[in-house]
């Protein structure tokens, strides 16, 4: 058993290394990263950070500026791209892979190919995108297999809502997005009837903080009255599983299913069976935003892992910068309680500021408590994205996105530190600072630790909240304590301190957690797993658990088991 340790990239940017760095700037002045950059070297460097699967973000094509027509890829109107790269959710052929990541334009799918078989040899899964809710408002495949057709191909454009079509359709009305300048004369962007754009937005006006420029795609249900028309099998269902089998059949091993919860659970059912009667391997990541339909994606739409965004997430996210209290994590895990194997947990993400970054912990060096929590709570996923493991800021206003905390999806950029961790395709540390250095071996400890440690990977959990409350010896506001046991394996108590102080913890065992687990007492030299020091430690129901915790600090003790019952034997 393997617990998923994901690392994102946008290849456009990780390996890119041009410094020009112009806001708002073409890829001809700023340059796009390379597939084929992405050397086996690089990919020892990420695996090198425990990494078991990585996330190759925005390689399919999508809606860019650049002209490729000379490739055979029609043009984008510019107009309707939001950005000089555009974004990488605006899917513009569904076959095919993005143009700005190969050096070699015609055989762009060929080097897809080889990244795949690279990965693999590194010893790292393939994680892809699929965009199943919207693509980009012009689509057209030019790499589609023979007998396949454009989504849109076939529909009915008088009618609203059809079952029969691929795309919603806002009837006798041209597009017109509002404050958005669609341009003039023959450059101008023209639609119609227009199109309900991928937000569920069923107008012909969306706003420019809208999705407009993408078309959500019809899967049957009528928005108008809620029904649901799944018999016979629409043929939007048809189109995108036909899309699924395609980028299986190459070796992708994952998908990273964008904004799932858009889409009925119904097609998921249906669709995630279909791929795995023939790819029983290929594994399923929602993108999923309502807490109150985790169970139904996963026990009934068969997802494999799913966000826990806005529980976990958001609680850390709470702790760390509105001072919440670490008390309240406890909710966390129980609001997920028996599912927490499916939760790939975060700290961050494209689509999340960036935790070091001014606008969240304002210093990458206060992540431990989060990190350790974060990838330790559950056996689930643990995702990084690229930079994290170096304290990437954000603190660049790239162009189409501003001084945010977030990296750019929508620029042709590059980020100083992933530039001198390239240093010039040696994929090294020297060129990283001391503290970029330290932080780097920080994350490689902490994930490294998720699938060597075997009651990490797949042990049990025990939260020990419920019995330091009122413990003088333990702030339950700024200090969360937990363990994991692997049965005939280890016990590891987990420490984490929030707040700015050193903590002198002396943490409560309760006797349930003895009993339940099978807890040795007595004192056993235990290590810490993330400095490597050992010490005399004592285990009993009566006393308490001492330990030292550094400010934004965190502390892994761990008991192997099978010594502990061989210095009981021998106490006897």
């Amino acid at each position: 058993m393997t617990k998923p340790v994901i690392y994102q990239m946008l290849p456009r940017l990780w390996s890119n290394p041009n410094a020009t760095n112009r806001p708002g700037g073409t890829i001809e002045e700023n340059g796009s990263g390379k597939m084929n950059d992405i050397t086996p070297r690089a990919l020892e460097a990420i695996r090198e950070l425990g990494v078991t699967h990585v996330w190759y973000t925005g390689v399919i094509e999508h809606a860019h500026c650049p002209d490729y027509s000379a490739y055979g890829i029609e043009r984008d109107n510019r107009h309707i791209v939001k950005g000089e790269a555009g974004s990488p959710y605006a899917i513009s052929d569904y076959y095919d892979i993005d143009p700005d990541i190969a050096e070699d334009v015609d055989r762009r799918i060929e080097e897809f190919e080889a990244l795949v078989e690279r990965t693999h040899k590194a010893g790292m899964k393939v994680i892809i995108d699929f965009v199943p809710n919207h693509v980009a408002r012009r689509y057209h495949s030019d790499k589609a297999p023979e007998g396949i057709q454009d989504l849109g191909y076939g529909d009915n454009p008088d009618m609203f809502f059809s079952p029969a079509n691929n795309f919603y359709y806002i009837t006798r009305q041209q597009f017109a997005p509002v404050e958005v300048d669609l341009g003039a004369g023959d450059e101008a962007y023209v639609e119609f009837p227009a199109k309900a754009s991928g937000n569920d937005c069923f107008t012909a006006f969306p706003g420019k903080y809208d999705w407009y420029e993408t078309v959500k795609l019809n899967y049957g249900v009528d928005p108008a009255n809620g029904s649901r028309h799944f018999d016979p099998i629409p043929p939007t269902w048809l189109k995108m599983l036909h899309i699924l089998r395609y980028w299986a059949a190459k070796g992708v091993d994952a998908f990273r299913c964008d904004m799932a919860h858009m889409v009925p659970v119904e097609f998921w059912q249906w669709a995630i069976s279909n791929v795995k009667s023939s790819y029983p391997g290929v594994e399923f990541i929602a993108e999923l935003y309502d807490v109150g339909l985790y169970r139904d994606y996963i026990c009934r739409g068969g997802f494999d892992y799913l966000y826990d965004k806005i529980n976990l997430y958001d609680t850390l996210r709470a702790v760390e910068c509105h001072n919440h209290s670490a008390a309240t994590i406890t909710n966390c895990w129980q609001t997920v309680d028996g599912l927490d194997r499916h939760m790939l947990n975060f700290l961050e993400n494209h689509d999340e500021q960036r935790f070091g970054s001014e606008q969240y912990a304002g210093d990458p060096r206060r992540v431990l408590p989060s990190l350790v929590v974060s990838s330790m709570i559950g056996t689930g996923p643990m995702m990084i994205y690229m930079g994290q493991e170096i304290g990437e800021q954000a603190a660049d206003a790239e162009g189409y996105s501003g001084l945010d905390g977030r990296t750019t999806i929508f620029d042709y950029w590059s980020l100083d530190t992933l530039r001198r961790w390239n240093n010039d395709g040696r994929w090294n540390t020297a060129k990283l600072t001391a503290q970029e250095r330290a932080l780097r071996d920080t994350y490689s400890r902490v994930l490294s630790l998720c699938n060597s440690e075997p009651a990490i990977r797949e042990g049990r959990f025990f939260d020990l909240m419920y019995v330091n409350y009122d413990n003088p010896g333990l702030d339950p506001h700024r200090h969360y304590v937990f363990m994991r046991m692997m049965p005939g394996d280890s016990l590891l108590l987990m420490a984490v301190n929030f707040s700015e102080q050193e903590a002198d913890m002396e943490i409560n065992i309760p006797s349930h957690a003895f009993d339940l687990l099978g807890l040795p007492e007595g004192t056993f030299e235990m290590t810490e797993l993330l400095s490597g020091r050992k010490a005399k430690k004592v285990l009993d129901r009566d006393r308490k658990f001492a330990t030292q915790v550094a400010p934004h600090g965190a502390v892994i003790w761990k008991l192997p088991l099978a010594a502990s019952k061989a210095a009981e034997k021998k106490s006897e």
